[in-house]
């Protein structure tokens, strides 16, 4: 195994640093709070939970330590955000108030 390759793996163990990972029988991994997603992660429970089984990136092999990202993998696409022109304001208020009440009122009289 070397940097860089793909691996799937199942989540065995969450602390609040990093994510444990069963790659095989013999070789274990560590996804670090900081490869779960590019954005704030508050809790990784909000992303992993144990059993999961997940594709990861290995990103460092140091003796028997592996270093894996889940980020790289699972990168959620934004939308783009689109605008909006609100041409009508108020109106479509201010017509319909007016039919609402009078119905309120016939059906509570």
């Amino acid at each position: 195994m070397k940097q860089g390759d793909i691996v799937k793996g199942r989540i065995t163990n969450i602390k609040p640093y990093g994510a444990f990972v069963k790659i095989n029988d013999e070789i274990d991994g560590l996804v670090h709070i900081s490869e779960i997603s590019d954005g704030y992660v508050r809790s990784i429970e909000d992303y992993l939970s144990v059993g999961d089984e997940v594709t990861l990136e290995v990103i460092k092999v140091d003796n028997n330590k592996i270093s894996l990202s889940y980020k790289t993998q699972n990168k959620k696409r934004r939308k783009k955000r689109e605008s909006t022109e609100v041409t009508s304001g108020f109106k479509p208020f201010e017509t319909q108030l007016k039919a609402w009440v009078e119905k309120y009122q016939k059906e509570n009289n």
